[in-house]
């Protein structure tokens, strides 16, 4: 029972507030020495090894630098001025291009944090000075920034793709039609709330000096550069012409050309970019190297058998195990991140999965889809501490946490569509 035990232990300090790769590291440790000794650890340089040669993980600071740039570039500002302009005449317009942009972002930059501040800066003050309601005005804005998490390319598809041993071009492949999907279900959710409740969300007033013509090609002008970046990120990947490692690096470097094309290139904006995409690679290997350790630990202790034997007792059999493994998922998505579930809960899971007979590709895309609403979540969704710091003063917290519940419903709903209906996203459930 100790792996059991020390897995518990590592969930209590984690919500009580302690680092999180210090919290796994510090754990495996302790446990480690007292099941057998610091020898137990010799082989943990290897480990490490393993991890920094791995070519497939070289494309997570490529894609996060490739984020910061464009952020840097108020590629956000442009888009969702030109958008506002083009759906603000309609009722619910300014939360439809909020939620377009929101996809766009998610395509080009996939960086969840610098998405919804750039959003909470712009586009709420415009929304509530339109009479939006507070909750839909900050439920779509978290909503929408968190579209990284799911569309291509993201970096949570491409963990996945290193911890289940899946090629990331075909979670990139297999993740195009949920993450339609979902958008698709967030314009309508607009759309119908505007048709039922018009106070919700009035339509802005036509700006007389704009033609519909003028509107039309200020938004072409807005979302071509960065659509073209996506085709030519995601298009090499699903042509086959460059690995997801490669085709990262194709969009750090088109960033940089977007960059000049927007006028925002400077060599200290490539420093700062270049300093933050640091910050947080060398985060995600932090908690992958406790993780590892925690991992190996665990496993030694035997907690791993332990765990997949009860997971095989479970009733039901295969949908047994995904609706309790899911259950467990989004009830932890709750108090911890992304990154700890994918390398800490996913690889238990896994195996059993496989000796299920369980499709992967399918997991996977389940878990990814599942992992999002972890920062829509209260207490502790990243995304409504995002809003909330860049929020004017009139805005609580307990708006956006009652603005986020419809959407947090409908990724339920999509993620219950993609278990009962696979092959409606082109998948199956078994091999």
């Amino acid at each position: 029972m100790i792996g059991i035990i020390m897995f518990g232990v590592a969930l209590v300090m984690l919500m009580l507030g302690f680092p999180v790769a210090f919290t796994f590291g510090g754990v495996a440790l302790f446990f480690g020495i007292y099941a057998e000794g610091m020898e137990l650890f010799a082989f943990m340089p290897f480990r490490i090894m393993s991890v920094m040669q791995n070519t497939v993980l070289m494309a997570v600071p490529l894609f996060i630098f490739m984020g910061v740039v464009l952020q840097r570039t108020k590629l956000a500002e442009q888009l969702l001025t030109s958008m506002g302009r083009l759906f603000g005449g309609l009722p619910g317009g300014l939360a439809i291009s909020t939620i377009l942009v929101g996809a766009l972002l998610a395509a080009s930059t996939g960086v969840v944090g610098a998405s919804v501040v750039a959003m909470g800066l712009i586009s709420l003050p415009v929304m509530l000075a339109h009479k939006y309601d507070k909750r839909l005005s900050t439920g779509t804005i978290c909503a929408s920034g968190t579209l990284g998490q799911i569309v291509p390319p993201s970096i949570i598809l491409i963990i996945l793709g290193d911890v289940l041993g899946l090629p990331v071009g075909d979670l990139f492949k297999a993740a195009v039609w949920p993450g339609v999907v979902l958008i698709g279900l967030y314009i309508i959710y607009i759309l119908v709330l505007t048709r039922l409740k018009p106070e919700t969300a009035p339509a802005m007033p036509v700006d007389p000096g704009r033609s519909r013509k003028q509107e039309v090609i200020s938004a072409l002008i807005a979302i071509i550069p960065p659509l073209a970046l996506i085709v030519v990120v995601l298009g090499s990947i699903f042509s086959g012409i460059a690995t997801p490692t490669e085709s990262s690096a194709l969009g750090g470097v088109g960033a940089v050309v977007l960059a000049i094309i927007y006028r925002q290139f400077s060599f200290r904006m490539i420093w700062d970019a270049a300093q933050d995409t640091v910050k947080v690679t060398a985060m995600v290997f932090a908690i992958l190297i406790g993780a590892t350790a925690f991992s190996m630990v665990f496993s030694y202790t035997g907690g791993d058998y332990l765990l997949e034997d009860w997971l095989h007792m479970l009733p039901g059999e295969q949908w047994g195990f995904i609706i309790l493994a899911m259950a467990v998922i989004l009830i932890l998505g709750f108090f911890i991140d992304f990154v700890e579930i994918s390398f800490i809960i996913v690889p238990i899971l896994a195996p059993v999965a496989e000796a299920m007979g369980i499709n992967m590709l399918w997991f996977a895309i389940l878990i990814a889809m599942n992992l999002q609403t972890s920062f829509l979540t209260p207490p502790f969704g990243f995304a409504l501490f995002y809003l909330k710091g860049v929020a004017p003063p009139e805005v609580k917290t307990v708006d956006i946490y009652k603005g986020i519940i419809p959407f947090i419903a409908i990724q339920i709903l999509v993620l219950a569509l993609i278990v009962i209906f696979p092959e409606w996203f082109g998948m199956s459930a078994t091999y």
